[in-house]
């Protein structure tokens, strides 16, 4: 079995055991999520099955769009409600006014530092671990790109945004970020993945529920898995004959008619399977990007 599940993560559930689950109802031999989602977060988890597993990284790299709700007035040792609380101040009505004149300077490139209770490593070790333990060790800011905020319901301590940022984004790390500049201090209270690029929305998420009933009432559940394809549908496509891909996959570049100036090109065998992903350089064929290998 080859393709991918947009898994509705359920809550209280790590990206690793809701993979397990997935990968033990649709008996896959061989499978790996794209992007970890932490316990308290829910939402799209696309989950890769066979040669799908080589897209792993281009689907990570996608644009993700979050739901989040920020509870103002408390920073915690983990980012989340999970934590204890470190620092607390009271929120007054102009913390709350003062977040749509704060969104500008959150928007575009901007430098963040990893937060300790993350899947990053050190020394091989995940920072969540060393962070249990009571250690806390030097992070480098990374730049990340934060495509847009958007407000949504405000009480008198909490503010509901959607965030649409690129890959490696911490969302706890902006929330506290922006309690800092407000001056009051925030943690994330709520957090779901929307989408992960057309995934969650072109491509609906399925949860745990609806892949068990589908087991339940005898049906293939191989009905929901998407070919590996979908990760590049926005790109344009060339059908070849086997001689034409076995010279693509050694490097011998391919003449062909470019009439778009995007740099890849999704190649299909002449059995309708996809069979890579080509780079272009002037209207040229030169070499795989990625190769999923043969129809097998």
């Amino acid at each position: 079995m080859h393709g991918l599940v947009v898994l509705d993560k359920p809550l209280a559930l790590s990206s690793n055991h809701a993979l397990q689950q997935v990968k033990r109802l649709f008996n896959a031999r061989k499978a790996g999520h794209t992007g970890t989602l932490d316990p308290l977060a829910s939402g799209a988890l696309v989950i890769c099955f066979g040669r799908a597993t080589k897209i792993a990284e281009h689907i990570t790299s996608m644009q993700k769009c979050y739901s989040v709700v920020a509870q103002l007035g408390q920073e915690t040792t983990t980012g989340d409600s999970e934590g204890e609380v470190t620092r607390q101040a009271d929120v007054k009505q102009h913390h709350i006014e003062g977040f749509q004149a704060l969104i500008p300077q959150f928007l575009g490139d901007i430098e963040q530092v990893p937060p300790m209770y993350s899947a990053l490593k050190k020394d091989g070790v995940p920072l969540y671990k060393l962070a249990r333990q009571g250690q806390k060790v030097e992070r480098g800011s990374r730049l990340v790109k934060i495509h847009d905020i958007m407000l949504g319901e405000m009480t008198n301590d909490t503010v509901e945004m959607t965030v649409k940022c690129s890959k490696g984004t911490y969302i706890r790390t902006l929330v506290e970020d922006m309690g800092r500049a407000l001056g009051c201090y925030a943690h994330v209270k709520l957090l779901r993945r929307l989408s992960v690029g057309d995934f969650g929305t072109l491509y609906p998420m399925v949860t745990m529920q609806e892949m068990e009933s589908v087991l339940q009432h005898h049906k293939n559940i191989e009905s929901l898995v998407l070919p590996i394809e979908t990760a590049y549908s926005g790109y344009p496509s060339k059908t070849l004959n086997e001689g034409f891909v076995q010279m693509l996959q050694q490097g011998i570049g391919l003449q062909l008619e470019q009439t778009h100036s995007l740099k890849y090109l999704r190649i299909f065998d002449t059995q309708g399977v996809l069979r890579g992903l080509a780079q272009l350089e002037q209207g040229k064929a030169v070499k795989f990007n990625q190769f999923f290998g043969t129809r097998g």
